[in-house]
């Protein structure tokens, strides 16, 4: 509200009694405490062990491994997957190679068993005639040093351009190759595709992500820029027809976590796709008994993850999925300015959403921490 209309409403407030006015204030800001009282159980440690399939860890010595470890025992987290092996995927080939067998050396050395790292593909030089070969070699070396899958970042579809400096599609031909390898290798893809699809709609009072958009100018994008949503996500689900013996893990619940009919959909259609819930917690909790239904049927299709590493909101997570509490808060108001409820998942569905689908799908992974 700019200080004309403040101007203009301060009579009529005063007329109706209003004495103060917090003029500094501005929409952003109006986050009131709720004044209902219902049952609390806030929960700051998994009921299970679970693992982490969707973090970014970086900057990995000793102290920060023992950091970590004491977060992680608090949390009753048993593994966690670092999808940062080669950093971010920039950079000369061989300086990421030199990053990801440290990491992994870092890792075991210190704290056997408790970290998995996934490699990353490096796109420099995309439509060279020897890119796919090298990438598909880098890959075999990565997976033999220690490496437990393979992750694509949305740059993939998004800013990813090849040496003609056009814009490379999440199922170009060329990545064909690297697709067909992990399955051979038998190793899962972890892929996150485009953003939200708000995020190419309007910033207007219809954009249910508006504050967001106000708050991150940066994340707005034009209706075909890079390209439309609706053919950057095309392209993936492409990917996924074309291979259906590997094994993909479609991040933030390929944003389908707001309509349940449609990931249930794409479910059926892939049965070599899972999903992946990291980031997207806050879909659910508005929708708990429609979320239960779905955990429930399709229990053997989903896995923990989380994201950005942050050891406070892992606890929106546990309540959100395990408790029957209702309207309590989530922790980024410009994700979700709605309130959360709780699924109360069965012990049966959490086990393999904590651990068990993780166990089956991610290779190497130490079974002895996890309960049967």
């Amino acid at each position: 509200m700019n200080i004309s209309t403040k101007l203009l409403l301060m009579p009529a407030l005063l007329m109706l009694g209003v004495t103060t006015y917090a003029q500094d204030m501005s929409f952003e800001e109006y986050n009131p405490p709720s004044t209902l009282k219902v049952p609390e159980h806030p929960v700051q440690r998994a009921k299970f062990p679970f693992v982490d399939i969707h973090s970014h860890q970086g900057g990995i010595n000793e102290e920060r491994i023992d950091q970590l470890i004491g977060e992680m025992d608090e949390l009753n987290m048993g593994v966690l997957v670092n999808l940062s092996g080669r950093g971010f995927g920039r950079g000369n080939s061989n300086t990421q190679q030199d990053y990801i067998k440290s990491m992994i050396t870092e890792f075991n050395t210190h704290a056997p068993g408790r970290f998995m790292v996934f490699t990353n593909l490096n796109f420099a030089g995309f439509g060279d005639e020897n890119w796919t070969r090298i990438a598909v070699k880098e890959l075999e070396e990565d997976v033999a040093a220690g490496a437990s899958g393979l992750k694509i970042y949305k740059s993939l579809g998004l800013n990813v351009n090849d040496i003609h400096g056009n814009r490379v599609p999440v199922d170009h031909p060329d990545l064909d190759a690297v697709w067909a390898k992990a399955g051979e290798l038998g190793i899962p893809v972890i892929i996150h595709s485009a953003d939200p699809a708000q995020f190419w709609q309007e910033m207007d009072a219809n954009n249910e992500r508006w504050l967001e958009l106000k708050t991150h100018p940066n994340r707005a994008r034009g209706a075909d820029n890079p390209a439309p949503f609706e053919q950057i996500m095309a392209e993936q689900h492409h990917v996924f027809e074309k291979h259906p013996e590997t094994t993909f893990i479609n991040a933030h619940m390929g944003w389908m976590a707001n309509d349940l009919d449609a990931a249930s959909a794409h479910l059926e259609k892939y049965p070599n796709v899972n999903f992946g819930i990291g980031a997207v917690i806050a879909e659910f909790g508005r929708q708990p008994r429609r979320a239960n239904e779905f955990f429930e049927k399709y229990q053997d299709r989903v896995l923990f993850g989380k994201d950005a590493y942050n050891k406070e909101e892992y606890y929106t997570y546990f309540r959100v999925l395990e408790t029957d509490d209702e309207y309590f808060p989530y922790y980024k108001k410009y994700h979700a300015f709605w309130a959360m409820y709780g699924l109360g998942l069965s012990d049966e569905v959490l086990k393999k959403l904590y651990y068990k689908n993780a166990l089956r799908i991610v290779p190497g992974m130490d079974k002895s921490m996890f309960p049967d």
